[in-house]
């Protein structure tokens, strides 16, 4: 594979052939806003191809050893590992989170990579002898068939790599559709199982718009979808998945809080949060929307935040020390601004106003630094509505039960963090609050590979989450068999 993958001509892969459209798209720099490739997006045809390939190669996949299919994911992840550099360049080129950023978010998906290498261990089933005279029972776990995954343009290595090696691992075949804005990142990933010695059929790639997505979700032939987006298209495609009477999990938006005690360490907490809303530019589903604070914790921490903030790096994610890189698109561009916008006329204060940053004075780029409000109540925009950009809200409350209540009151519930030097403040907040992935002292409460990642309230529809167990349970189905031998 060339160093510097180039972008242009990325086209949808079946069977390990290139596919073609007479539609296309620009790729866009969002450092510079300028065209870096061109998209080829599949048409009804090419998904049939796709489905059809992917259902040609099941049976001898599925057929094939566990042990096996395990080997070829540890050749895999020898492959990530060696080209990484590679392909967190070409994340930050489509993207625009700094390199290090990309490189983080490809360990993150080789870590479900490794916990899918344990398909031995983690596909054994259950056996009673004698339940009944001469009659023993034993469970099993069998493959579903051809499973689709939809990914989002912020995370265009992880998010694949959280679908395709665990419904692999468990037997199945996959098609990949992927945000048609960061769409090269998949195609890599293709090319490099192709390589580990994975069949062609067996995990295929199919690039478009809605118009793909719902021609797989919808597809007869297909067994069970993953989703992750925005709740609204979330809610839209469990409903239209489960009608065709398939399985799926469909993860959402988020407004994650985090609450402030007044005997946290302020230091260690700005820093956290500086971390958890502005990095990436507040483009991932567990970035921090929300600060509570509670009690005199208010005037303890903003001085500090206010400060830390402003001093933040807004760069292209390419430059060295960045920070907050430019936002991915121009319509999240004008999305975000028109959110800060709504907060100013509803009467939020404006406490930072980094949007208009140096680094997009000479208008190139979707750059957007720091912003943070004051005095937000519920009724907001800015409060309700996920933004997905580098956007704070800070709002203020007297105790921790009053805390938990409002960020348990908001209709997303993916994840909730604490700061906090009280274990007693720690376990109520653990037994109270209503989130997927709550966390303490910590800027991003994302598990580990081993357990599964998933939210509550309108940040998930299905019942299963992503990554871990729920990963497992949802690409497989349970068999038990009852026999008796005279």
């Amino acid at each position: 594979m060339n160093k510097h993958l180039p972008a242009s001509g990325v086209t949808s892969l079946v069977a390990g052939k290139q596919g073609t459209s007479s539609q296309t798209s620009s790729i866009i720099d969002p450092a510079s806003g300028l065209e870096v490739g061109s998209l080829s997006h599949a048409d009804l045809a090419t998904v049939d191809a796709a489905v059809q390939a992917a259902s040609d190669a099941f049976p001898r996949w599925r057929d094939t050893a566990p042990a096996q299919r395990a080997r070829y994911l540890m050749k895999f992840r020898e492959l990530v590992e060696a080209n990484k550099q590679e392909l967190a360049e070409l994340i930050t080129r489509e993207h625009g989170k700094p390199v290090v950023d990309a490189l983080g978010s490809i360990q993150r998906g080789l870590e479900v990579v490794e916990f899918a290498m344990g398909a031995p261990q983690l596909l054994k089933g259950e056996n009673s002898d004698h339940v009944a005279t001469g009659v023993s029972t034993r469970s099993s776990r069998r493959p579903l068939g051809v499973c689709v995954g939809i990914t989002p343009f912020n995370y265009p290595a992880m998010i694949p790599m959280w679908m395709f090696p665990v419904a692999i691992a468990c037997g199945n075949t996959f098609i990949l559709k992927p945000s048609e804005k960061t769409p090269s990142a998949a195609n890599f990933l293709a090319e490099l199982l192709t390589k580990a010695g994975v069949p062609d059929g067996v995990l295929n790639v199919v690039h478009g718009g809605r118009e793909v997505a719902h021609a797989l979700v919808t597809h007869p032939d297909v067994k069970a979808v993953s989703f992750v987006g925005s709740s609204a298209v979330a809610r839209a495609v469990y409903e239209a998945g489960t009608s065709a009477g398939k399985r799926v999990q469909a993860l959402g938006g988020a407004k994650n809080h985090a609450i402030v005690m007044p005997d946290a360490d302020i230091r260690s907490t700005v820093s956290a949060i500086l971390n958890g809303a502005f990095n990436s530019a507040g483009q991932r589903c567990m970035a921090i929307a929300v600060v509570i604070t509670v009690g005199e914790a208010h005037d303890m921490l903003m001085p500090a935040l206010r400060e830390g903030a402003a001093a933040m790096k807004v760069a292209p994610g390419a430059d060295a020390g960045c920070e907050v890189p430019p936002v991915t698109t121009r319509e999240q561009f004008e999305k975000i601004l028109a959110a800060i916008s709504s907060g100013e006329s509803e009467g939020a204060k404006l406490v930072l106003d980094c949007r208009d940053p140096d680094a997009g004075k000479d208008g190139k780029g979707y750059f957007i630094g720091p912003v943070i409000f004051e005095g937000v109540t519920t009724e907001m925009r800015i409060y309700r509505e996920e933004i997905f950009g580098p956007v704070l809200a800070v709002m203020q409350v007297e105790t921790l039960e009053d805390a938990i209540r409002l960020s348990n009151s908001h209709d997303l519930g993916n994840g909730a963090v604490l700061f906090t030097s009280s274990g007693k403040s720690a376990q109520l907040f653990e037994r109270e609050i209503l989130c997927g992935m709550p966390g303490v002292n910590v800027p991003v409460p994302s598990p580990v590979a081993y357990y599964s990642f998933g939210g509550n309230r309108g940040s998930i529809f299905g019942d299963l989450a992503a990554n871990g167990p729920d990963g497992v349970n949802f690409y497989t189905r349970r068999q038990v068999l009852t026999s008796r031998w005279s």
